[in-house]
């Protein structure tokens, strides 16, 4: 039994399928811009995705019957990602193009293929992998700059609202401002310090080592303690037992002159926690540039509901771009983490003034 023809196609989808095939070709520069900047596999993958989208360009050319004489411009999201492509190829450019894949156009549309509708899902899935790698190799010192210049704006503007609330001159809550700003970088950068450095610590107290490497010759074949060391490390009995067996085989076979030393068995990941100097260092720095912020109105001379006016709006700013940033970073939609953070700060500011009028009537009573 043949499957019913087709009906003709209409004018307007004709249209969508040329606005597909300027995005495909987009989308496949993307990836082409982007595995300019990258090696090794990571290359190759990018390369990879260039060509599925050049097979979902030529099935849209083909339904065209060729190139049309007059294309649509490509989404204006294509447009951006090819835009920072070409001057970035950052992590922020996976980030968007996961964003990107995540909202196939073709679930619903008759017209693409079941087997294009499965390449953008696991489109989605590859560069999510690749913007984990990105992401794990940022993950220390980017959460700390991410953190510390958000715990800035927060705090800073939480201060100075409820001290120029209370009535007080421009001078003191300029200071008061200043005084915020070194106090909490310096505790934001001593505890990132200690944060990371012990993390790195724990872990490699728990990584092996080689510290019964010289003795493991000596060991009974049958009688293999050394099972019981695989054993803690999650092997089951038999695992364990035939891993013991096929190291202290290995050990017999060298050359007994030297001190044996096993393999390296996995080697540690210190990247996903990051330096602790760094991490302290861009902790330290953000959260004095985000508590900069709220005060550079009294640090200009303003004072008054200008000044605090002023704050609200360059903080305000702030918050969403580093929410948005978060929000790209993370895979997330960039606009509810931007209005997120706005909520949290001007939520926080919001509270210490009322706490600096109820102060401010107090005392003038």
């Amino acid at each position: 039994m043949t499957a019913a023809p087709r009906p003709e196609p209409t004018a307007r989808e004709r249209r969508r399928w040329a606005r597909y095939l300027v995005d495909e070709r987009a989308e496949a520069s993307v990836y082409r811009h982007l595995a300019e900047r990258r090696a090794g596999e990571d290359r190759e993958i990018l390369l990879a995705l260039a060509e599925a989208e050049g097979r979902h360009e030529r099935h849209w050319l083909a339904l065209l019957d060729g190139e049309p004489p007059r294309l649509p411009r490509a989404s204006s999201r294509t447009l951006v990602l090819g835009w920072m492509a070409r001057r970035f190829g950052s992590i922020f450019v996976l980030a968007l193009a996961q964003n990107a894949e995540d909202r196939s156009p073709y679930d619903d549309d008759p017209w693409a293929t079941p087997a294009m509708r499965a390449d953008e899902k696991i489109h989605r899935e590859v560069v999510r992998g690749l913007a984990a790698r990105g992401r794990r190799r940022l993950s220390g010192t980017f959460r700390a700059a991410v953190f510390g210049a958000n715990d800035g704006l927060v705090s800073n503007l939480a201060l100075v609202m409820g001290i120029g609330a209370t009535g007080v001159g421009a001078g003191f809550v300029l200071f008061s401002g200043i005084a915020g700003l070194l106090a909490g970088a310096l505790s934001m950068g001593a505890g990132e310090f200690v944060s990371v450095r012990s993390q790195r610590e724990l872990l490699e107290a728990t990584e092996p080592n080689n510290y019964a490497d010289e003795v493991l010759p000596d060991l009974d074949l049958d009688a293999n303690e050394l099972a019981l060391v695989y054993r803690t490390r999650g092997m089951s009995d038999e695992e364990a037992t035939a891993q013991a067996r096929r190291v202290v085989e290995a050990a017999r076979a060298a050359d007994r002159t030297a001190p044996y030393r096993r393999p390296a068995e996995a080697a540690p990941d210190h990247e996903v926690v990051g330096n602790a100097l760094a991490a302290a260092a861009s902790s330290f720095l953000f959260f004095a540039s985000g508590a900069l912020i709220p005060v550079l109105p009294w640090i200009f001379g303003l004072s008054g509901l200008t000044a605090v006016l002023l704050a609200l709006g360059l903080v305000g700013i702030s918050l969403m771009s580093t929410g948005a940033m978060v929000g790209l970073l993370s895979g997330g939609p960039p606009l509810r983490r931007a209005l997120r953070q706005l909520a949290i700060g001007f939520g926080a500011a919001a509270i210490t003034y009322l706490l600096g009028l109820l102060f401010g009537v107090a005392g003038a009573g």
